[in-house]
Order: structure tokens, then sequence, then C-alpha cells
């Protein structure tokens, strides 16, 4: 299925299409995207809505936190994509994800791509390809000079929930070179925005 995607950064006015996209459940289980952002045991005790609330603020305060794509002017998918510490569990020393250099994590020109969501019935059509491809070229608008990602390297169906943070073939072929791997399976990747 060939389908005609628009990407738009995901500011305060377009709250209402990451609403709809998220859906009642907040996407995954309620996270509402917050699991990169917050510790786990503050995110734990919050319940659904204040997880809703927590990015909605953060939305609200800009820089955009990701984009969202369109499909026919609806919203059909999200990426988290902007500067590393903008999530920093992403950066956690206690993480595959972590910075290869400490200092990596307070550069601004460090950008991390660290979660996909599609609406389940687009799923495993290839579209992450897509996805992971308007966040690049986001990264670069924006003056990243790398963009990281920590993706999964197999998984036993291409729907599966743990998806969230891409696939290392998606990683592949769009030219990420792993510079890290402390767990098997889990490659910290990287791509160079200025070549």
């Amino acid at each position: 299925m060939d389908i005609d995607l628009r990407f738009e950064p995901v500011t305060a006015n377009r709250w209402d299409d990451f609403e709809r996209l998220f859906g009642p459940r907040g996407a995954f289980y309620d996270c509402w995207c917050v699991a990169l952002r917050l510790p786990h045991a503050v995110r734990t005790k919050m319940g659904p809505g204040e997880r809703k609330s927590h990015m909605q603020g953060r939305i609200a305060v800009g820089p955009p936190p990701g984009i969202l794509a369109y499909a026919d002017d609806e919203p059909v998918a999200w990426v988290q994509v902007g500067s590393r510490h903008d999530v920093p569990q992403f950066n956690s020393p206690r993480t595959v994800s972590r910075p290869v250099e400490e200092r990596d994590a307070h550069d601004p020109s460090f950008w991390a791509v660290s979660c996909f969501f599609l609406k389940s019935d687009l799923r495993g059509q290839g579209l992450s390809h897509r996805l992971l491809a308007g966040a690049i070229d986001h990264a670069r608008r924006h003056g990243a000079r790398y963009l990281e990602g920590c993706p999964i390297d197999h998984v036993k169906q291409s729907r599966s929930v743990t998806l969230c943070t891409g696939s290392t073939a998606i990683f592949d072929a769009a030219g990420f070179e792993t510079v890290a791997r402390r767990k098997d399976g889990r490659p910290l990747m990287r791509l160079d925005l200025r070549s």
C-alpha cells in the first residue's frame, strides 16, 4: 500500500491531533511517551491522566519533542525525535542507550530518535523506514549534527509493541552505524548528518 505521508512538528496547536492518534490508552499502555522523559520510580507512581498532562505541558513549552505523520490530514504516526538532553532516561548511565561520551548528552547537536508509534492498522507495511526518514530530515533541518537511536535487532513479529524503539534493519537501511553495543540485540547507532 502506497500512502502519502506529510510530517509536521508537534506543537501546542497540534495537541488535539497527538491526543487523537494516541487514543484513550495513550499509545502503549498509557505511556503517553513519557518513558524516556521521567525516571521509572516517578513515572510508575503517576496515573494515565498525569502522564498525559505531563506530555501536554512538554509540548506546550516547546521546542517540539517530535513529529507527527499525516495521511490525508489524519494523524497516523508519531516519532519522538529531538536533542538527547530532552529525553533524560535515554542518557541514564544504567541504559543501553546512554551516550558514548557523557558530554554528548548535553551537546545540543546530538539528537535522539527514541520512539515510534504507528496506528495499528498500518503496522507491518514497511512505513517505519519512511518515519525514520522523516525524523532524519527534521533533525537535519533543525541543526543536529548527529542522530542516534537504540533499536532492537530481532523481534518475533513486525507488529510487536517492543518495536517502539525501531528495528535495527531500518536504521541500517538509513545509513546508521553501530557505535556501542552494551547488550546483545540492542546496538546504539549513529548517523552523521553533516555528510
